[in-house]
């Protein structure tokens, strides 16, 4: 089935103070008006008194427009003072990849696009190195290069903020993006700029974390998603995975084993966020997976 042929969905993603009757309020809405929910996830977070809930509707059982639905929505959200948003599935986000040398996340990521698993539109990818060129253009992306250096920096970034301005990208994913993000770029994409880190955070934060967790004889070594803000490594954890290695592995074999655990943890990552599965509170997320 390709992203084409897929139903056509409104996710409702809401968050707020909790209090009783929220779940109540927002399914009665949803019946009220013969919607039909295909998907229903909420939680609470007793320490900060904050709710979360995301509700996946069947846009054919509703008989109005998706603008008609969020102005209709308006006046029970600031009953609740939500912070909240409606998107509809058609609606593919624009996800524009950043790469340096390595090839194995973009590789996977390019992939399982091409297979239908990332609902999004690759509009190009951006490298500050050539030698990925070929395989980004074998998929008919547009690749751009970007020489960064350190005495170009500022430059390099005004270009790569153009380039991405020019395709209207929603989110930024860095594939093995060897090059630390500018702050004014982490700010204008918030929550939408996200990072794969070749370790189990906060472990290793910054360069070179196998040759670390080598030195440090760790029997887990593991990669982290998170979302990038202008802290190096810091930003909200969207998904983690780890692998079991052993005092028989040398520095080598934990960037092998690490390849694949890294591959999985952003394609996951990518996943959740275009689906509307994770919902930033502070540092911290929650992730309806």
């Amino acid at each position: 089935m390709t992203s084409i042929e897929k139903e056509q969905t409104y996710c409702l993603v809401t968050s707020c103070a909790d209090r009783v009757g929220i779940v109540a309020a927002v399914t009665k809405f949803v019946a009220e008006r013969n919607g039909s929910l295909i998907e229903s996830n909420h939680h609470t977070n007793h320490d900060s008194g904050w709710f979360f809930m995301r509700n996946v509707i069947d846009a054919e059982t509703l008989e109005m427009s998706i603008d008609e639905l969020r102005e209709q929505f308006l006046p029970l959200a600031e009953q609740y003072d939500m912070e909240w948003y409606i998107r509809d599935s058609r609606q593919m986000q624009k996800v524009v990849i950043f790469v340096s040398h390595a090839s194995h996340c973009l590789a996977d990521l390019l992939y399982r696009w091409h297979s239908d698993e990332l609902n999004c539109e690759i509009p190009c990818v951006i490298s500050n190195h050539e030698n990925l060129r070929s395989s980004v253009e074998w998929y008919g992306i547009p690749f751009h290069y970007v020489e960064v250096t350190k005495q170009n920096k500022p430059q390099a970034f005004a270009k790569m903020t153009e380039i991405v301005s020019g395709y209207d990208a929603e989110t930024l994913v860095l594939a093995r993006y060897m090059q630390i993000v500018p702050p004014d770029l982490c700010d204008k994409f918030r929550g939408h700029l996200i990072n794969i880190h070749h370790s189990f955070l906060p472990s290793f934060v910054g360069a070179n974390p196998y040759q670390k967790a080598y030195e440090r004889g760790v029997k887990l070594i593991g990669a982290t998603s998170h979302y990038v803000t202008d802290e190096l490594d810091e930003g909200p954890i969207i998904e983690q995975d780890v692998i079991r290695v052993s005092h028989s592995c040398n520095k080598e074999d934990l960037v092998r084993l690490g390849k694949d655990v890294e591959r999985s943890v952003l394609s996951r990552a990518l996943r959740y966020h275009l689906e509307d599965r994770v919902i930033v509170h502070g540092n911290k997320t929650v992730v309806f997976n």
